[in-house]
């Protein structure tokens, strides 16, 4: 920045050097990760939606049943 008295590395926040560690998104890159999010939360709620239709097969129904009557009557 013309007429700044900061080295091109400073952190504005500390004044000191910027820890690699420590990056920062880039003014293009804001969004990306906003982007990711919402892929991740359409897989899961498409895999929730995958998970509800398999539920409501009577087939499967009847399988978890017998499946946890079997488990209770083993238990008792």
């Amino acid at each position: 920045m013309p007429g700044s008295s900061r080295a091109p590395g400073a952190d504005r926040r500390t004044g000191g050097e910027q820890n690699p560690a420590e990056t920062t998104l880039n003014e293009d890159e804001r969004g990306a990760v906003t982007a990711e999010y919402a892929i991740v939360i359409m897989a899961a709620v498409a895999f929730a939606g995958l998970l509800v239709a398999i539920m409501r097969s009577g087939e499967i129904r009847q399988l978890l049943v017998e499946l946890v009557q079997n488990a209770l009557g083993a238990a008792g």
